[in-house]
């Protein structure tokens, strides 16, 4: 209880922690060097105990890993104690309404309890970040209150777990729910929409191919306007450039582009060619990276999105011109001709040693069989004429030998 008490006399004292960590007793001596090397190392107002079980220096908390199971024991106790009696004040002075002087004394108690049971969970969840019961009884407090400054601290509390558990689900739903009760009672979001989206990629450079971080991100789509989707997929490019092997980002953007197609006024002509805009620069993007990364499957999957967009929109209308149009045969034709020079490019194998450029083989052929079955059939004929179906299936069976049968019956 002496080390609980300690950890939320920290917690209280710099309310601006920004970072949490789990550290071995041993790290202790080389992180109390650094202090002593510090000529401001006492001079910050940061909370130091005397032993070495926790370290908060620069608004950063360090708990050793020593005192993780006696220490969350003492808090989840603690938490559990201060709900109970919680819950029982609540029911009194819900029933005892009468009398006035009871009502002001056991709302003055059950406020009192409302704090510890906050305090005690905070301090619990920093230690245990999935137990669903300090979450759920945080949301009955906040819940309750409806006040703005609770719900920050809820989004400072979740990102404090996040800072060491990446991937927790609890957090993240947490984040979400703390998000749909802002929106209820305050319209503008986009200063905390731009927060969450900033705070995704700062976690998903830590945490590679973090699903469930990116899927908060994708969540948040259906909060955005229109330009702020925009922004969002031109701010996430770049990342994207350097991070080809996670298709958690693909999906992100994938996302975005949808949302940017759904989300236009009437039918201002427009819009449909902003749309049609963004598909075609990110097909350049994406063939780009593809011929600088070679065998990266997210990529293709990723084009596979980017052609069935273009089609439907060629099929459509093209720039607001009917589909029957001329326009419209030259624009499919010119895209068609452009997948046949990518495919020539990616289908050859230069070095057999190299897996990855195999990979591009079978990834390039592969997309091509797609998106054959993808175009209108009096297409179809067309495109056999100009492709060799003899070329691609021995391409398959050198790449992917496995599969023989399958692509022994394949039909072309």
């Amino acid at each position: 209880m002496d080390l609980l008490n300690q950890l939320e006399t920290i917690l209280e004292s710099d309310p601006l922690i920004d970072e949490v960590g789990l550290i071995h007793p041993s790290q202790f001596i080389t992180l109390s060097k650094e202090c002593s090397e510090s000529s401001n190392s006492s001079s910050d107002g940061a909370f130091r105990p005397a032993n070495t079980k926790f370290w908060n220096r620069d608004h950063k908390l360090g708990i050793s890993t020593e005192i993780l199971l006696p220490v969350c024991k003492a808090a989840k106790s603690a938490f559990m104690d201060a709900m109970k009696q919680y819950k029982t004040h609540g029911d009194l002075s819900v029933n005892k309404r009468e009398d006035k002087n009871m009502v002001y004394g056991h709302s003055s108690s059950c406020q009192s309890f409302e704090s510890e049971v906050m305090k005690h969970s905070r301090a619990l969840l920093l230690l245990s970040c999935d137990l669903g019961t300090a979450w759920n009884a945080r949301k009955l407090v906040v819940s309750k209150k409806q006040q703005l400054p609770m719900f920050t601290d809820e989004l400072h509390l979740s990102a404090l777990v996040l800072s060491y558990s990446h991937k927790s689900e609890q957090a993240w739903s947490h984040r979400r729910w703390v998000i749909k009760m802002i929106c209820e009672k305050y319209s503008n979001l986009q200063q905390i929409i731009a927060k969450e989206s900033e705070l995704v990629e700062k976690i998903a450079e830590r945490s590679k191919m973090n699903y469930r971080a990116w899927n908060h991100r994708c969540w948040l789509v259906s909060y955005m306007t229109r330009e702020q989707m925009l922004y969002e997929l031109k701010k996430s490019r770049d990342w994207a450039g350097l991070h080809v092997a996670d298709n958690s980002c693909f999906h992100y953007r994938r996302r975005l582009m949808l949302g940017i197609s759904e989300n236009k006024q009437g039918d201002d002509p427009s819009y449909d060619v902003e749309n049609y805009q963004v598909v075609k620069e990110e097909l350049d993007l994406n063939e780009a990276l593809i011929k600088r990364y070679i065998g990266r499957e997210a990529l293709w999957l990723h084009r596979r999105f980017l052609s069935l967009c273009l089609i439907r929109h060629l099929m459509t209308t093209t720039h607001g011109i009917s589909c029957h149009s001329t326009s419209m045969d030259n624009e499919i034709n010119i895209f068609l001709d452009k997948e046949l020079r990518l495919l020539d490019s990616c289908s050859t194998i230069q070095d057999t040693e190299f897996e990855d450029f195999e990979g591009q083989a079978m990834y390039s052929t592969m997309y091509f069989l797609w998106l054959i079955k993808q175009i209108p059939e009096f297409r179809k004929i067309e495109l056999q004429e100009k492709l060799k179906a003899g070329n691609l299936k021995n391409i398959l069976h050198k790449t992917c030998p496995e599969r023989s049968f399958l692509w022994d019956v394949l039909e072309l």
